[in-house]
């Protein structure tokens, strides 16, 4: 279980790092990662405190079980350098980059990480936003060893498109099955992007079950409000992981037969398969309680 692909990603926190209430309650809540933001979550005049608040957090040792990583700035912006060096520093789980066009730039970000001497554990995160990192997305995703998750920018996604947010989010659904694709390929995880409406539980519950139809492997959120649905949407129910634990025992029980089946169905390789996952997810949820 201590691949990347099979640790809990189901809910995944901004947390704006100005705010150090936001920062104490976090250690409350039963999310499985933090985003500590220090991009738009933050205003310029707090940009220097935010990246104080959030390094400190991420080396207290305050968060249990949960995933820590920090947004810093965007590649080109006046606070990038200083926000990715003291980020480096602090050491959390994973660094979380927005804006990430090219492979080009996942190499510099891994160069840099290394001067700044990050720890090996610190891993990067790239947020997919723009039309120019839906094209080179494949490339992205291959792009280094230290790259294990794709978080996906919708709002930008949808400004750069010069989209509408509807239902269904019909103009997206391309530049998601690519990320998502790519993502599969490359063996990383991918995140799927914020629902913006707070106040909308049947909207936000609607694009939960979208999200984890369509194979992400979570989703980032921007209230606390919504962690409950998020966990519950993207966890195996009891059902599934009964049909999994019957799937496996069957094939077990067959092997050597020909023909396998459990409750009147044909089984093969790929069943097997998608069961172990759903067992590997069910037994790391579980074990990050």
């Amino acid at each position: 279980m201590s691949s990347p692909a099979y640790r809990p990603r189901r809910s995944v926190l901004y947390m704006p790092s100005s705010n150090e209430r936001a920062l104490a309650k976090a250690k409350t809540l039963p999310v499985d990662a933090l985003i500590l933001d220090l991009e738009d979550a933050v205003g310029p005049d707090h940009k220097e405190v935010a990246r104080e608040n959030a390094c400190a957090a991420a080396k207290s040792g305050d968060y249990g079980g949960r995933e820590i990583t920090i947004r810093v700035n965007g590649i080109g912006t006046a606070w990038h350098e200083a926000d990715l060096k003291a980020a480096c520093h602090a050491g959390p789980d994973a660094i979380v980059v927005p804006k990430v066009n090219t492979a080009k730039e996942v190499a510099s970000l891994v160069t840099a990480m290394k001067h700044f001497r990050a720890p090996k554990r610190t891993k990067l995160w790239a947020m997919i936003e723009t039309p120019e990192a839906i094209v080179n997305v494949r490339k992205i995703a291959r792009a280094s060893d230290r790259l294990t998750c794709f978080v996906m920018g919708t709002n930008d996604l949808v400004k750069e498109l010069q989209a509408q947010i509807v239902p269904g989010r019909a103009p997206l659904l391309m530049s998601l099955s690519m990320a998502l694709l790519s993502a599969r390929r490359a063996g990383i995880a991918c995140l799927d992007g914020v629902f913006n409406d707070v106040g909308d539980a049947e909207g936000f519950a609607a694009e939960c079950l979208q999200g984890r139809h369509m194979g992400f492997d979570g989703k980032t959120l921007i209230h606390p409000g919504q962690v409950e649905v998020c966990n519950a949407t993207f966890a195996p129910s009891a059902a599934e992981v009964a049909d999994a634990q019957g799937i496996i025992e069957a094939w077990t029980a067959g092997a050597g037969t020909g023909v396998v089946t459990y409750h009147g169905k044909m089984i093969e390789n790929l069943h097997v398969d998608i069961a172990r996952r759903v067992l590997a997810t069910h037994e790391a949820i579980t074990a990050a309680g």
